[in-house]
């Protein structure tokens, strides 16, 4: 069966580096799920499963602006350490994550005061080529409430 939109698809990864070094995997866990055609994926990982099938595994390395997108120099904020979440004490080069009106976000601490930080707004894999390792496990017609949803239910996607 060939992944089409409106396809729940589940797949494991490894992330690599422009040197072939492993920065996150999930193998051995519970596969990533999406609901495939509703922008829910990287684009460039999307594309690249798209047409393939169960069993397959590839590797693509897509386009900055199709993974984590391209890297802004100058894309600083200041906000308040409060707002910060992952660590209880901040150093500068550690990751955070931020919540916005558009969702959580990742960002990199620059220099961190007793009430304030400096953040770099850009992902930290943002503008990086990147290698992603893909072995597609399952894919099934998405149920009704899914499309109706916009996502995949159960094991690795959205459970509400």
């Amino acid at each position: 069966m060939k992944i089409t939109d409106d396809m729940v698809v589940q797949f494991n990864y490894t992330l690599r580096d422009e040197q072939g070094e492993q920065l996150e995997t999930n193998v051995d866990q519970d596969p990533i799920a999406y609901l495939h055609g509703h922008d829910n994926m990287m684009p460039g990982i999307e594309d690249a499963i798209n047409g393939r099938e169960v069993g397959e595994s590839f590797s693509v390395t897509p386009a900055a602006k199709d993974t984590y997108g391209e890297r802004h120099e100058g894309a600083e904020q200041r906000v308040s350490v409060k707002h910060l979440s992952g660590a209880k004490v901040w150093k500068p080069g550690m990751s955070a994550i931020v919540n916005t009106e558009q969702g959580q976000r990742q960002v990199t601490v620059v220099k961190v005061g007793k009430f304030m930080a400096t953040i770099d707004i850009n992902h930290p894999l943002a503008g990086r080529e990147l290698t992603f390792d893909i072995e597609i496990v399952n894919a099934r017609e998405a149920t009704d409430e899914e499309i109706a949803h916009g996502h995949a239910h159960g094991v690795g996607g959205h459970n509400h």
